[in-house]
C-alpha cells in the first residue's frame, strides 16, 4: 500500500486537508475583530496565558514569537491555579478551544476573583458562558478543529490580543508574511517528495527525541514532541540546550541499552555563539554513542517565520509518520477516556 492509499484508508477526518489549509486559520483570526476595551493596558504589569495542550502550545509560541518585542514578564499556565502573583495589574489570557477544560475553568475563576484583567479565547462552551456573564472580551474561534489542530487559529488570536493593547508594536506585516508563508509551504509539503515524508520515513522504528533551544524554539520541542504523541500515538522526548549539557547529555553514556532513540535537532541561525558550539559538541558525542541525527533547520527571512516554518514542518511529519505506522492522526481516545472518567 503507498502513501496515498494508505492516508485515504486512514485519514477519517481528511486531516490533510487542514494541514493544506492551514493559512486560512490565520486569515480568520487577523480578520476575528473583538471588543477589548475594557482592558487598561496602562496597568498591565505582567501577562499569564493560562491553558493545556494545544491552547498552551499557542500561548509558547507567543513567548518565542514576541521573544525580542514583550517587554512583560510572561507565564504560560498550565495547571488549575494561578501564579501566586496574579493580581489586578495581570493580563490572564484563558485560553481553551473546547471552552470545557476543567483546568482553565478553574484557573479563569480564580483570576474573576482576584480582579485580573481577563480576556478569554474560545469556540465557545463554558469559557463563553463565564465570559458573557461576567462581561469579560471574548474572542471567538472558529470550530471544527481538533484542538491540536486549530494552532494558528489559537496562536494568531493571542497575537492579536496583544496587538490590539498596543502590548507589542504592530504585527500586521509579520502576519502577511506568516499567510505567504503556509500558502508555499502546504505545495511544497503535501507532496509525496516532501521533507516531511523524508523525515517520517527516516524515523520509522525509533523514539523521536528533539533538541532545541530555551527563549528561542522551545516551542517547536514542545510542539513536535506533543504532535508525535497525540498523531503518531508514539512516545517522544525533547530536551532544551544549554540545560540538557548540564544533565540529559550523560544520559547517551549508557545509550546501547536505552531505548532506540533518533535525535531532531532544532536549528537556527539566531542561536548564541556557545549554543551553536554545544549543539555541534553533543551531535558529536551522540553520535559517539550510535545514534543517528536529523537536522531541522528554516531558511526563511527572521526568526518569526523560521519558528512558522519548522512547527508546520513538524506537523505534516507527524501526520505522515501517523499513517505510515497505520494510525488516525485524528483519534485521540486515551484522552477522551480520561476526560470521561475525571
Amino acid at each position: 500500500m503507498n502513501l496515498q492509499e494508505m492516508i485515504s484508508k486512514l485519514d477519517t477526518a481528511n486531516q490533510f486537508k487542514v494541514l493544506s489549509d492551514s493559512y486560512q486559520q490565520i486569515e480568520y483570526a487577523w480578520g476575528n475583530d473583538f471588543d477589548l476595551s475594557s482592558i487598561d493596558s496602562s496597568k498591565v504589569k505582567n501577562i499569564v496565558l493560562t491553558g493545556l495542550g494545544g491552547s498552551a502550545i499557542g500561548g509558547e509560541l507567543l513567548q518565542n514569537y514576541l521573544r525580542s518585542e514583550l517587554n512583560y514578564p510572561y507565564t504560560v499556565n498550565r495547571n488549575y491555579e494561578l501564579p501566586i502573583y496574579a493580581n489586578e495589574n495581570t493580563l490572564v489570557i484563558a485560553s481553551s478551544y473546547s471552552g470545557n477544560t476543567e483546568e482553565t475553568i478553574s484557573a479563569l475563576k480564580e483570576a474573576i476573583q482576584r480582579k485580573c484583567q481577563i480576556v478569554c479565547v474560545s469556540t465557545g462552551g463554558k469559557i463563553e458562558e463565564i465570559a458573557k456573564a461576567n462581561n469579560i472580551p471574548f474572542g471567538k474561534l472558529l470550530k471544527g478543529y481538533q484542538p491540536r489542530f486549530a494552532l494558528w487559529i489559537n496562536f494568531f488570536t493571542l497575537l492579536k490580543t496583544v496587538h490590539a493593547l498596543k502590548l507589542v508594536p504592530s504585527q500586521t506585516d509579520a502576519v502577511n508574511q506568516a499567510i505567504d508563508l503556509l500558502k508555499r509551504k502546504a505545495v511544497e509539503l503535501s507532496k509525496p517528495a516532501s521533507k516531511a515524508v523524508e523525515i517520517a520515513e527516516k524515523l520509522l522504528g525509533f523514539v523521536p527525541l528533539v533538541y532545541a533551544v530555551s527563549d528561542y524554539t522551545s516551542v517547536v520541542g514542545t510542539r513536535w514532541k506533543g504532535q508525535f504523541n497525540e498523531n503518531a500515538k508514539q512516545h517522544a522526548f525533547f530536551g532544551y540546550l544549554p540545560e540538557l549539557n548540564h544533565n540529559e547529555i550523560l544520559g547517551w553514556e549508557g545509550y546501547k541499552t536505552q531505548m532506540n532513540f533518533k535525535l531532531i535537532n532544532i536549528l537556527d541561525e539566531d542561536y548564541h555563539l556557545q549554543v551553536k558550539k554545544r549543539y555541534d559538541l553533543t551531535s558529536e558525542m551522540v553520535r559517539k554513542a550510535g545514534a543517528e541525527i536529523i537536522d531541522v533547520v528554516s531558511h526563511e527571512a527572521n526568526a518569526k517565520l523560521r519558528l512558522i516554518d519548522m512547527i508546520y514542518l513538524g506537523d505534516w511529519t507527524t501526520y505522515y509518520y501517523a499513517v505510515m505506522r497505520g494510525f488516525d492522526p485524528t483519534s485521540i481516545d486515551s484522552i477522551n477516556y480520561l476526560k470521561a472518567h475525571l
